[in-house]
Formats: structure tokens, sequence, C-alpha cells
């Protein structure tokens, strides 16, 4: 539990968010594109209108669409097309997950922690999410994606925001001879900043005006089932995905005490250990492909 009050912990969160705007912020253009995706009267003529003022992002998507991540046949060669194949929404989480990258910056914390490690960590969180979503067959694999990259980033809020705090949360959590935490990295969270990573995610997602999907990802998954019913599956599918993670080798695992998983969560998503199984046998492969993908 935390140790202060509703009140004083929402002050800490709306503190923290609006230190780290100064900080780290989207491109204007990635803005821009949830603004218009989110519009229900927007067109595949009105993304193109947008994407094509910006070469780099353009150049990004093309790299996206002809990867082993969507499987198209043929090579893709214009936005146009790339939009129409794809879709608006899966295109928007395109150019989120580009700018993303930027953000994961920073170089080493401490001896256990570094921003590439959590950005190495989100990749792989991301890569086993789009999996576990073509193995459910639920039809939302670039949505997937971009959750998996995201969940964390209330981490990076709080590298941004106090990096001396982030250090003393990592020296607090401990670890056993095997490098596995001893204590629970959000209660040590909210001991040190008032509030844990969760609880910065989400806050940086609605400032960011992502859509609600996410804040319910970054806000609950390690407690899914917290979310209201009927919007709860992308939010148990991270939990599962962040598992299959962190169980690799040298998979980052500081706010995982336990790798295993919460039968009632397995259930929501209609999911064996089977098919975890499965996807945890096709991981490695298909994250040395993500991560050339997102170079």
């Amino acid at each position: 539990m935390s140790t202060t009050s509703s009140e004083s912990q929402q002050q800490v969160i709306d503190a923290a968010i609006r230190e780290v705007s100064h900080i780290a912020t989207l491109p204007e253009i990635t803005v821009k594109i949830i603004e218009l995706v989110e519009n229900p009267t927007s067109t595949a003529q009105d993304l193109h209108n947008i994407i094509s003022n910006d070469p780099a992002l353009c150049s990004r998507i093309l790299k996206v669409v002809n990867s082993s991540f969507y499987g198209l046949p043929g090579q893709i060669g214009s936005i146009n097309r790339a939009i129409v194949l794809l879709g608006l929404n899966a295109v928007k989480n395109i150019a989120i997950s580009a700018s993303l990258a930027k953000l994961f910056r920073g170089g080493e914390l401490c001896a256990r922690f570094s921003a590439r490690d959590l950005w190495q960590h989100s990749i792989a969180t991301a890569t086993s999410a789009k999996l576990l979503a073509d193995e459910l067959n639920i039809g939302i694999p670039d949505e997937a994606f971009l959750a998996g990259l995201i969940h964390d980033i209330g981490l990076m809020v709080e590298m941004q925001v106090d990096r001396e705090k982030l250090v003393e949360v990592v020296n607090g959590i401990e670890a056993d001879t095997e490098g596995n935490p001893t204590k629970d990295m959000m209660e040590v969270e909210s001991k040190v900043f008032g509030a844990n990573h969760q609880q910065f995610g989400k806050a940086l997602c609605e400032k960011w005006k992502f859509p609600s999907v996410f804040a319910n990802v970054t806000g609950y998954h390690h407690n899914p089932l917290d979310v209201s019913e009927g919007g709860r599956t992308m939010a148990c599918l991270i939990y599962v995905a962040d598992r299959v993670a962190g169980a690799m080798e040298d998979g980052y695992r500081m706010d995982l005490q336990d790798l295993s998983f919460d039968a009632d969560v397995l259930d929501e998503l209609k999911i064996d250990e089977d098919k975890i199984e499965r996807v945890m046998n096709k991981l490695d492969q298909a994250i040395e492909e993500t991560s050339l993908m997102l170079q």
C-alpha cells in the first residue's frame, strides 16, 4: 500500500508528468496523426497528407510494412498503398512506435539498470505480445505490439524526473543470488517517489491523448483484472507477454518477483500453457527481426 494519501499521490503524479513534458515529448507529427485517426471522419487521404510531409517517418513506415512483421506479399512502395492495406489505426501505431525509441535514451543509470535494458525488454514484450495476439487470433497484432512497447513507460517518467530516486528504487529492490528481486518494486517506488510506474505510465498516456486501451496497459499490466470487464483483454495480454519476456535468458524482471501466470488472467484470455510455450519457442528469432525493424 502507498504511504501517501490519494490526494498527495495525485499531486506527485501530476508534477512528474508536467516535468517530463518539458523533457520528452512526442513529435508534433505523431500527435497530429493520433488526433486524426481518433477522429471518425478522417480518411486515408487525410493521413497520407500528414505523413507525406515527413520523409523519415515515410521510410520508417515502409520499412515496417515490408518487414516480416506483417508478412505481406511483394514490396509496398507507397505510403498510400500502406495505409490502404494496413488501415489508419495500424499506421498510427507504427508512427507512435517510431517516435518512442528516441525517448528510451539516457544510458546506464546504475549497475543493474539502464535505459537500453528497458528498451530491449520493451521490444521483447512487444514482440511477445504480437506473437500472443497472432496465436489467439484476436486480430490486433500492431496494437498488441505497441502496447508491449509502452507498457513500462512509467519507468522512463521516473528516470526523466529524478534519476537519483530511481537508483534508490533499484537498490531498494535487492536481489537474491540469481538476480531475482526480493522486494515488490511498486511498493518500493511508492515509498521513494510517492507513486509507482503504473500510475506514472497511465498518466503520461492520458497526457499524450493515447487511446484508453494503452492507458489501461501502462496502468494495470501487473493487475489487469482490475480493468473493468470488456476492456481488459489487452492489459491481460501484456501481463502474459511481460512474463514471457522476463523469463528469457538475461530477461529484465526487476518489477517481476514471480514469473508464474495468474490462472484467472489466462482464463480471461482463453490461453493455455501450450500456446505460451509455442510463443516462447518463436521469441528469440522474432525479437531479432523486430530489433532490425525498429533501428
